[in-house]
């Protein structure tokens, strides 16, 4: 199933220059909309292909305040392929610390 958009206060001028436009194409307005957001959606993913370290994001660290982006998208797998793959090996002590899950379940069963 689809997902309605809807965009409020549109400016006249903006909403006849659409209208022209979907008659240019023998379209209804909503048919010329959904050709827009279709283009859109094809470029965005186009361009996320050909340049898959772009920034995807731009957002404010909760805890500093400071700006930060997302870049690319690769899983911790792929990412740690790549870190063994230039050398690094995990620091020999991270052996003995215990894993997030166990800390978890200890706090879980002291209650």
């Amino acid at each position: 199933m689809g997902v309605n958009l809807s965009i409020k206060d549109v400016p006249d001028h903006i909403a006849e220059r659409l209208r022209a436009r979907a008659a240019r194409n023998h379209r209804s307005l909503q048919g010329e909309l959904m050709a827009i957001v279709e283009q859109a959606a094809a470029e965005a993913a186009a361009t996320a292909a050909a340049h898959p370290l772009t920034p995807v994001a731009a957002d404010i660290h909760p805890l500093t305040g400071r700006r930060y982006r997302v870049l690319g998208r690769k899983t911790i797998e792929q990412l740690m392929v790549e870190r063994e793959a230039a050398g690094w090996k995990p620091d020999p002590s991270l052996a003995r610390a215990p894993l997030a899950v166990d800390i978890v379940r200890a706090a879980r069963e002291s209650r």
